[in-house]
């Protein structure tokens, strides 16, 4: 069975620029822009008192972005903050003034017209960013790397995208779908991975994903937890995982939570960078074969690398079945918590917490991380069942066992 891998985080800080970017202010301003969505509801945060007693520890909590918008994950969240954000600059205005009611009028074509979103996705970021160019009025192109599976290309192509396959990985329709969206006349790409010259649209999106974060903290709140010991969050390009660690870290700056950031093992970038602890990104390339579709990327944010590196405590490195077995635990669990249907790339924080609880195998991370008896564990499961046939080849069919 492939090990679980894991370095502390003991790379050189930076000047923080990037931490600005995940400003409670910034935050607040996403979050009534998705308040103003009459599909807007806050997604449910599951307390699962009956699992934190078997694992030993005082609260786990997990964050159910299956609910998000009726789009089984947790990504139209940053995409369609960005879209907001873009249409507002283009017309000199804030985007404080760019409602759900305002985008989808008529006075909005008349002043703004029609632009094309660009994007690459293994799935759930192009559902969102279609979905919201749908819903106003605009028009979207999504490239998918090779081996995307059919439900999420469908779930894509029904919300009017152009939506195509192509034979190369996610990084690479990265790179194809930027040039035709420079190609294009009123051409946007809508990206959640940061280069340099590109960070001002990918900033917008880790802004959009605090929507989820903020929630998050105020259901903590109302469930009686002032603040989480610990915060488990996943990471591909590190987006996601850089606007969740940027949001604590802004929240709690004389005390953040210890963060543990974990990667798929087949494309662990972030953890190769910290276990270099220069502080230099590191990429990873190749086919970037996991189940953790979501996470497959290789190449990181550089907004979020510097947010990371500046707060984050640990970086992970999770082989399949570590998220597999996350997938079967939130599935079925313990009698009385409620059941957390968690996609591929959204279980591998619950996989990993109980792996360090059962397995002495792991004590030293364990330890390393402080977990115990008085732990309050916080993690993001980020899509439902968004491929149904391998969500039921793992839940119910047993496949990629620990054993």
């Amino acid at each position: 069975m492939d090990q679980i891998k894991w370095v502390r985080n003991e790379m050189p800080k930076t000047d923080d620029k990037q931490l600005a970017v995940m400003s409670l202010e910034n935050v607040a301003k996403a979050r009534a822009f998705h308040e103003s969505f009459p599909q807007y509801a806050v997604t449910p945060l599951a307390g699962l008192s009956g699992m934190a007693k078997h694992l030993g520890i005082s609260g786990v909590y997990v964050k159910d972005e299956s609910y998000r918008f009726g789009l089984n994950a947790f990504k139209v969240l940053g995409g369609s903050f960005a879209m907001a954000n873009y249409i507002a600059e283009e017309l000199g205005r804030d985007v404080s003034e760019m409602t759900y009611d305002y985008l989808t009028s008529q006075k909005l074509k008349d002043e703004f017209g029609q632009a094309t979103f660009f994007t690459a996705t293994d799935g759930n970021h192009g559902r969102g960013v279609a979905w919201a160019a749908n819903k106003l009025g605009q028009k979207a192109v999504v490239l998918m790397p090779k081996g995307s599976v059919k439900s999420r290309f469908d779930n894509i192509a029904k919300e009017g995208a152009k939506v195509t396959i192509e034979e190369v990985n996610y990084d690479e329709c990265v790179r194809r779908a930027n040039a035709m969206a420079e190609k294009t006349e009123h051409g946007v790409m809508v990206q959640d991975t940061a280069w340099d010259g590109y960070e001002k649209i990918p900033a917008w999106i880790m802004e959009g994903y605090g929507t989820m974060a903020s929630e998050a903290a105020e259901q903590l709140k109302k469930a009686g937890v002032d603040r989480p010991t610990h915060i488990f969050v996943q990471a591909g390009v590190g987006s996601l995982a850089g606007a969740v660690q940027g949001y604590f870290a802004n929240l709690f700056p004389d005390n953040t939570p210890t963060t543990v950031i974990m990667e798929a093992q087949a494309a662990d970038c972030l953890y190769q960078g910290a276990k270099a602890a220069d502080g230099k990104i590191r990429f990873v390339d190749g086919d970037l074969q996991t189940i953790m579709a979501g996470l497959a990327c290789g190449e990181p944010n550089t907004i979020s690398w510097d947010i990371l590196k500046n707060h984050s405590s640990f970086f992970v490195s999770c082989p399949d079945w570590v998220s597999a077995k996350g997938m079967r635990m939130l599935g079925a669990p313990v009698k009385g918590d409620p059941q957390v249907v968690s996609g591929e790339s959204g279980a591998v924080g619950m996989g990993l917490l109980a792996t360090l609880m059962e397995s002495d195998e792991y004590k030293e991370l364990r330890e390393a991380i402080g977990l115990d008896e008085n732990s309050v564990v916080l993690m993001f499961s980020t899509e439902g069942d968004t491929d149904p046939e391998n969500y039921q080849a793992i839940v119910w069919g047993g496949a990629h066992a620990t054993k």
